[in-house]
This record gives C-alpha cells, sequence and structure tokens, in this order.
C-alpha cells in the first residue's frame, strides 16, 4: 500500500540543500538566492508571491515542498508592554513566543520544542511532558511571525521558552546557523542567549562549535540534594559535572556562563544557600540572573519576595560575583513560560 510522500520542508534548509534541490528541478544555480530570499527576507507566506520564479518551477515547488507558516491563537499584552503570542504550529500543537522591550531594544524569547521531557517541578512548560521537537522551520517562523504580527524590530533572542534546546540539538544547530545568515535574518550569535537545564554532553557538544552566543545554565541550586527535588536532570549530571563542563565552555569559546536561578521561597533562597552559591562559583567568569520564580498552580511553590532577592544578591555581589534581580516581564499575565499554553489547552479539555 503505498503513502503519500512527504513535502520539503524548504525554510529548514541550508544553501547547499537548496542548491541541490533546484539542480535536481533542472534549475540554473542563482535560483537559489532567488528562493531564499523570498523564503527568509521577503517572508513569502505562498509560492504564487515568488513573481521571479518561472510559473512551472512555482508549480513543481508547490507539489513537492511545504512553506511552514505559524498562526496566532491568542494574545496577551501586559502594561509594560510585554506581548505573550499562542502559536499554531501546522499540525495543531501550540507554542509560546514572548516580545519583551527593552531600552536597548526588543528581544523575543521562543520555544524550541512542543513540552518538555526535563521535569523541572516548578515550571509549567513540562507538565504533560514532550510532545515533539520544533524543525528549524517553525523556530525560525516564531521570529518571522512576531515580528509581522507586532510590528516590531527584534534585535535579540533567548532560547528560553517551551522546551529544552539542547534536546533538540540538531535541529536548533540549524536554525542558528539559518538565523544567522547575512542573507537571511541576519542576527549576530552575540545577540543570541541559548538556556539548558544542564545536559552535559550536548554542553560539550555547543563548546566544540565554538558559537558566539551566550550559555545561559539553569542551575536554581547549589546542592545536589535540592537541586535533586526540582530538577531530576540533576541526578544524571550532578553539579559538579556540571559546572566542569561550564568551565570547560568557556574555555574553548571565550564566552562567559550566565547561571540562571529562579529564586523559590522556602526551597532555595536562604542567606546560607547564598553563601553556598557564592562559594560554588567563585572561581568560574559568570554572571548570575536571579529570577523570582512566576507562581504556578500546580506546583505550589512561592516566590521570594522583593526583599529576600535583593538580600541574596547582595550576598553574591560581597562575595565579588557579578549578579543581577532579572527584571520582571508581564506580571499581570500568564508569564510563566508554558503558562498561556497549559491554561489553553485545560480550557479546551473543559
Amino acid at each position: 500500500m503505498s503513502t503519500m510522500q512527504e513535502k520539503t520542508d524548504l525554510r529548514s534548509l541550508s544553501h547547499g540543500e537548496l542548491t541541490a534541490l533546484l539542480a535536481g528541478m533542472g534549475q540554473p544555480k542563482f535560483r537559489e538566492g532567488q528562493l531564499f530570499s523570498w523564503l527568509h527576507q521577503k517572508r513569502a507566506a505562498s509560492f504564487s508571491e515568488m513573481t521571479d520564479l518561472p510559473a512551472p518551477l512555482r508549480e513543481a515547488l508547490e507539489a513537492r515542498c511545504e512553506l511552514v507558516a505559524l498562526t496566532e491563537r491568542r494574545r496577551q499584552t501586559a502594561k509594560d508592554g510585554t506581548t505573550k503570542l499562542l502559536l499554531e504550529l501546522p499540525d495543531g500543537s501550540t507554542i509560546e513566543t514572548v516580545l519583551m522591550p527593552h531600552d536597548y531594544g526588543n528581544s523575543l524569547c521562543i520555544s524550541s520544542q512542543v513540552g518538555c521531557r526535563m521535569g523541572c517541578r516548578f515550571c509549567a512548560s513540562t507538565i504533560g511532558g514532550k510532545v515533539r521537537d520544533l524543525r528549524p522551520s517553525e523556530m525560525l517562523g516564531q521570529v518571522y511571525a512576531a515580528g509581522d504580527l507586532l510590528g516590531a524590530r527584534i534585535d535579540s533572542l533567548v532560547m528560553m521558552g517551551i522546551g529544552e534546546p539542547l534536546d533538540n540539538f540538531e535541529n536548533v544547530m540549524r536554525f542558528l546557523e539559518l538565523v544567522r545568515d547575512p542573507k537571511g535574518f541576519g542576527l549576530s550569535h552575540r545577540h543570541i542567549s541559548l538556556s539548558t537545564c544542564g545536559i552535559v554532553p550536548r554542553i560539550d557538544e555547543l563548546a566544540s562549535r565554538r558559537l558566539q552566543l551566550t550559555l545561559s545554565v539553569s542551575l536554581h541550586a547549589c546542592d545536589d540534594e535540592t537541586r535533586d527535588r526540582i530538577m531530576p536532570v540533576n541526578r544524571a549530571y550532578p553539579i559538579a559535572e556540571l559546572l566542569a563542563a561550564c568551565k570547560r565552555y568557556f574555555a574553548q569559546t571565550g564566552r562567559r556562563i550566565s547561571y540562571e536561578y529562579a529564586l523559590i521561597a522556602g526551597v532555595n533562597d536562604s542567606p546560607d544557600q547564598a553563601r553556598c552559591l557564592a562559594a560554588l562559583l567563585g572561581d568560574q567568569a559568570c554572571h548570575v540572573n536571579l529570577i523570582p520564580v512566576n507562581p504556578v498552580e500546580e506546583t505550589g511553590f512561592r516566590r521570594s519576595s522583593r526583599a529576600e532577592a535583593q538580600r541574596f544578591c547582595e550576598i553574591l555581589r560581597q562575595s565579588g560575583l557579578s549578579a543581577t534581580i532579572r527584571r520582571e516581564f508581564g506580571t499581570e499575565i500568564d508569564a510563566a513560560c508554558g503558562q498561556l499554553r497549559r491554561r489553553t489547552q485545560q480550557q479546551k479539555e473543559r
């Protein structure tokens, strides 16, 4: 019994792959540049828009290929200008993308998976587990959709949305290659932060590529007992192994690590834990980003007060560490990663 052939995902292809595809269709080499421009600069939504390509080629491409596009399902905008988009993928799955305005430009937080299998206990994204990885075109689609839907210039990216980027390694590497391409979106890796919960072998593999992005490591505890309770990944890659990998990353790339630390009331926010963290990171070229945890109904965790956060931060600074409390965005909307997607799913189930 024959099955329908899967269409080629054009926006996920490299220059070389596009050239090979077009050569197989009997097209001259210069067509690749025209097609790449339509895909990543003009961001064509249909093949009929590609007016400098011959009509027979457009028809052949439409028969064999797909143009992945994301559609807006819901939107929430906060008083501070933060906008969260719930975007629908071609298969009906949904993900979140968040635009955050800064004095220095707009930062976009994107997702790398539908759901997440890492199981961090304070995170809404992991409730329900992982559904699937995102393709490069679907990560690019978030960047393109946010810019087009919100009429906003995207100055920097943070890969801190739904999913664990290093658990979708090859697709994320392809995305990083495409989003940097000067003939496409043209965003320097120095304006991209990639967040990981600490998958040590993938950190080493990323280091070997010597990309000039910022690696943000979700640490969230200074001892294995606490981190085991809130981050199951720690049982596979304990803190000592993780920090050793981070030192290797810095040695290979020259890029200092940003450690993310979600302050959870009564769990990891005491002065003793601040001193423990300071001792742990004292010999690292790093910055500590303190984040009062966003309350998520299912977790039962409470955020530390502003005063507790400031006390924690001051202990780190007095020890000589670079540390800041992250500015809070969108406090009156579903700010935590995965909350809007989760809330929408619950409403659908009801």
